[in-house]
């Protein structure tokens, strides 16, 4: 085939013997098509800036195996563009619980099964499917274990990982134990602080926590002493490292330490018992007047012999007496005290800095006796001697929405607490400031499992800074893929265009005085 010929004008001539490229008068197709790509692409860049979700919505699942019962608790957050955890617990936190605890299956262990699917079916109805294998589940259970010897929990515990490998949800062995009684009291005094704003602020302005279990009693707060290691406590939030003190009192949970003091009772530990008339009846100054359960069995010791029981109780309805007997078991063991000062037993306590939360079963005592949020001890003392000394029959007819078990409770419940905060720990009797009892603020729980959920949260949050590129990646959104989609698109059909456009050079003929445009044939 003949070259292509092109007739120059002689002015623009030249006698340069290499190449050039003709000046092109029209666009290529390939130019119109990168032009819409960068548009798409500054348009995507545009609307992911600016109009885009800053956030994806995550799942994390945390079951508290507590001594009376197993609650679930489904938490849904946001994690921003930098992968920062945003939480909203009153709308973002779903709970179920079942009883009894899983202490209670220590004879059976197909009944722990059986427990925790039942909340696993809650867990999944609340969870996305498609969020299933990335949501976090863990167990954690508390003093109801701790109770048991090490062989009954590690049998329980395994029992309850071969029902979580295959709940659908992520999970790995370490994340069902029996958490220790100091860490139950941290992440309770997290998320107090949390919801109360002086989490990550001032150590000083921080409130510290009083639980009261049903197994065991936890007491947490920032002290500036210096304390032995095994009470101390170090968490970072924010710019702030925090030094806590914290300690579980195990059996000083409300109901043991109930179970307790009418064994002390029989035992004759304590002296209205030496005043029995008769050998099978025992004085009990924590039981309403006129109380008479006719044939009332009672176990000594939880782990005792089924033949360990006696037959009755006379009600004595004694509150200053049943405070006594409170007392002496929450300062028993005190001689031993080998510090400068245990406000319980012989156990290490700096001293009480600050304002503090009284939860659980303080919360509960004070609410039956109505009292208010920052009510006194005087006012629970006034209540308490009210409730013991009225007579039975006239207490059951007021309250028979009450299970007899749970009313007979209110008259030690109340002396208890009275010479725990008082006669123990010296909290003033008329102070309406130090002390306030709560089981949550501004509508969210008190919840330890929240406060160990935000710890984990934020502890993955900086492990897992992957910043704006999985932000793009995680953004669900239909405009995007569509625009993604047509940037690759547009490229392809710019590849090909370029691809297939006629590639033209052009020399000057010496010979024939002219140039001479010929096309390069691809490889």
């Amino acid at each position: 085939m003949d070259p292509i010929k092109l007739q120059i004008l002689s002015k623009s001539r030249s006698t340069a013997l290499f190449p050039r490229n003709p000046r092109q008068t029209k666009p290529f197709p390939s130019f119109i098509a990168v032009s819409m790509a960068i548009s798409l692409a500054l348009f995507a860049f545009v609307y992911i800036l600016f109009f885009s979700p800053k956030y994806c919505v995550k799942y994390s699942i945390i079951i508290d195996g507590g001594s009376t019962g197993t609650r679930i608790h489904v938490f849904r957050y946001k994690v921003d563009e930098v992968r920062n955890s945003i939480f909203d617990f009153k709308e973002g936190l779903e709970s179920l619980k079942v009883n009894p605890g899983l202490s209670a299956y220590a004879e059976d262990l197909e009944g722990v099964a059986d427990s925790l699917e039942e909340l696993l079916e809650f867990g999944r109805s609340k969870v996305p499917k498609n969020q299933w294998g990335e949501t976090e589940i863990r167990l954690m259970a508390t003093a109801g274990l701790r109770l048991l010897d090490d062989e009954l929990q590690d049998r329980i515990m395994e029992q309850c990982r071969m029902v979580l490998r295959v709940s659908g949800f992520k999970f790995r062995d370490v994340w069902s134990s029996v958490i220790t009684g100091s860490d139950e009291g941290v992440y309770a005094w997290v998320v107090a602080n949390y919801v109360l704003g002086t989490l990550g602020g001032n150590p000083l302005r921080t409130t510290g926590i009083i639980e009261l279990g049903g197994a065991s009693a936890q007491v947490t707060f920032f002290s500036s002493e210096t304390m032995p290691s095994e009470f101390s406590r170090s968490i970072k939030f924010g710019n702030f490292t925090y030094s806590l003190y914290s300690h579980s009192f195990l059996h000083f949970g409300q109901n043991v330490a109930h179970e307790l003091l009418r064994e002390s009772l029989i035992k004759g530990d304590f002296s209205p018992a030496a005043e029995s008339t008769h050998k099978e009846m025992y004085t009990d100054p924590c039981k309403p007047k006129g109380y008479f359960p006719g044939s009332s069995k009672l176990l000594l010791d939880p782990m005792a012999e089924k033949s360990k029981y006696i037959s009755e109780f006379q009600a004595m309805g004694n509150f200053s007496e049943c405070r006594s007997a409170a007392l002496m078991l929450l300062q028993k063991g005190k001689e031993k005290c080998s510090y400068d000062r245990c406000y319980l037993g012989s156990v290490f306590m700096p001293m009480l800095q600050g304002n503090f939360l009284a939860t659980e079963n303080f919360f509960y005592t004070s609410k039956f006796f109505r009292l208010r949020q920052r009510g006194t001890l005087s006012d629970l003392i006034m209540a308490g001697q009210h409730f013991c000394e009225e007579d039975w029959s006239k207490l059951k007819e007021k309250h028979q929405s009450f299970d007899e078990e749970d009313l007979l409770r209110y008259c030690f419940s109340s002396a208890y607490i009275v010479a725990l905060l008082h006669d123990s720990l010296e909290i003033a009797l008329d102070d309406d400031e130090r002390i306030s009892f709560a089981n949550q603020v501004n509508d969210i729980p008190l919840d330890w499992a929240l406060g160990a959920f935000i710890l984990l949260s934020t502890a993955n949050s900086a492990v897992q800074h992957t910043g704006w590129i999985a932000h793009i990646i995680d953004t669900d959104s239909t405009l995007l893929s569509i625009i993604g989609f047509s940037v690759i698109l547009m490229f392809t059909v710019w590849s090909i265009l370029k691809w297939r456009k006629p590639q033209l050079k052009t020399v000057y003929d010496l010979e024939k005085g002219r140039y001479i445009v010929t096309r390069i044939g691809r490889s």
